[in-house]
């Protein structure tokens, strides 16, 4: 439960500093990191496919929000940077690779079935003869990401179609169609 108050405090700073800047390369790097603190709580909820359906839509998210920055901001890194700033960035990456280890502490071990001593677990429907009879699906695959899952499984590939696509119109060389042609 620790893990949960210092990965929503870490959350909130990134929210102040991305807030408070006047650099928007930095706003943007902050707004990641409030993505990716999301995803580590998706984790930490046992929600695996959220959390990588959430770094998906923040990378393609950074992705163009970079872009748009650098092409409004020109920012360099020159040698003399702030010690304060340093402090707080070496804090930052600590505490990520804090929270990154107590999350890698608590998944179970790889292959062991969490749900397997829990006879009421909705897995056991989805595993059993009756989620087929259930279902009339031809295999256990298609019954639970068509029927029992449908909803989740149609709303994370919407989600990850309109990144990709929103990624591809931001980040062409130049536009199909050009303004004399209009």
């Amino acid at each position: 439960m620790a893990e949960f108050y210092v990965l929503l405090l870490f959350m909130i700073i990134a929210a102040i500093i991305a807030v408070e800047t006047k650099n928007l390369l930095s706003a943007v790097i902050c707004v990641g990191a409030i993505g990716f603190g999301g995803s580590l709580m998706f984790l930490f909820l046992r929600a695996p496919d959220i959390a990588i359906t959430q770094v998906v839509v923040e990378v393609l998210g950074l992705i163009i929000l970079i872009r748009a920055t650098l092409d409004r901001d020109l920012t360099f890194i020159s040698g003399d940077r702030e010690f304060f700033g340093t402090v707080v960035s070496i804090v930052i990456i600590f505490v990520i690779f804090i929270v990154g280890i107590k999350v890698f502490d608590t998944l179970p071990d790889f292959g062991s079935a969490i749900f397997a001593n829990v006879p009421e677990a909705a897995s056991q429907t989805y595993i059993s003869q009756e989620g087929l009879l259930k279902t009339k699906a031809a295999n256990i695959v298609a019954s639970v990401i068509l029927d029992f899952r449908a909803y989740d499984t149609l709303g994370e590939a919407t989600v990850l179609f309109t990144s990709i696509i929103g990624a591809t119109v931001i980040l062409r060389k130049s536009p199909k169609k050009k303004l004399e042609d209009i």
